[in-house]
């Protein structure tokens, strides 16, 4: 299986390396910022560094969209997997185009109230995961995976 792997550096990253056990078995490509942790944490991995910061920046989300669409066309991934944040949005919403499916893990951290990401990113996730009984409540069709460590 291809898996493409969507995710801002720091703790977005630190969660889906908790997935590592998972992720080894597949072949897999990585979008995040070209930051220390990020360099750092996949020195061995297959990298395409996105356009950061991606908070209330228009012109990055375009560039993450074009990003988004030439890696999709190119790399034709069967999963997106992502934590968030921002630079997710275009992959998923552009997925369709390659019939990729995808998958939403919201963050540990987040309890009580919706990010941004995932409320972007939602209506077009096809398994949405949380961590917390509390974030089921928020998500309608989400599955409770437990915390990732």
């Amino acid at each position: 299986m291809r898996v493409l792997m969507v995710c801002s550096s720091g703790g977005h990253l630190t969660q889906l390396m908790c997935l590592e056990s998972w992720w080894t078995q597949h072949e897999r490509r990585w979008v995040t910022f070209d930051t220390e942790d990020a360099v750092t944490k996949l020195a061995a991995e297959d990298v395409v560094h996105a356009h950061h910061p991606t908070t209330r920046s228009l012109r990055n989300l375009f560039r993450n969209t074009i990003l988004a669409w030439r890696v999709l066309r190119d790399y034709r991934p069967d999963i997106v997997l992502t934590t968030g944040a921002g630079v997710a949005v275009p992959f998923f919403w552009l997925r369709r185009v390659v019939g990729a499916k995808t998958v939403y893990l919201e963050v540990f951290d987040r309890i009580d109230s919706k990010t941004l990401t995932a409320r972007l990113c939602h209506p077009v996730t096809d398994l949405f995961l949380v961590q917390w009984p509390e974030q089921e409540a928020l998500y309608r069709d989400s599955v409770l995976l437990g915390k990732v460590w």
